[in-house]
């Protein structure tokens, strides 16, 4: 039983961009979303009640959730690039 491999032009060109998006700017916008958030936590940029709450409850969450969108954004580009990487060695040009 034959095991089929195939990268295809439209694949290898999903790859790229799936790159380009992850390193061209989609990450840095995850870190400068978190560095705002970090001084709208600071109440001597922004206080008040509802700033607090935001503070305390809020920012906490989701600056965790940034972390983690981070973290399988990285796992997804190293998860693509390495399967490219295998197909091709196995003779997977389409």
């Amino acid at each position: 039983m034959s095991i089929r491999v195939l990268s295809t032009d439209q694949g290898k060109s999903a790859i790229q961009k799936v790159s380009s998006i992850l390193a061209g700017g989609l990450a840095d916008q995850i870190r400068a979303l978190k560095n705002e958030g970090q001084t709208l936590s600071d109440p001597n940029v922004w206080d008040g009640t509802l700033a607090e709450s935001f503070r305390s409850d809020t920012w906490p969450s989701a600056a965790s959730n940034l972390d983690a969108v981070a973290t399988s954004l990285e796992e997804l580009q190293r998860e693509i690039a390495g399967i490219n990487t295998d197909i091709m060695m196995a003779g997977g040009n389409g």
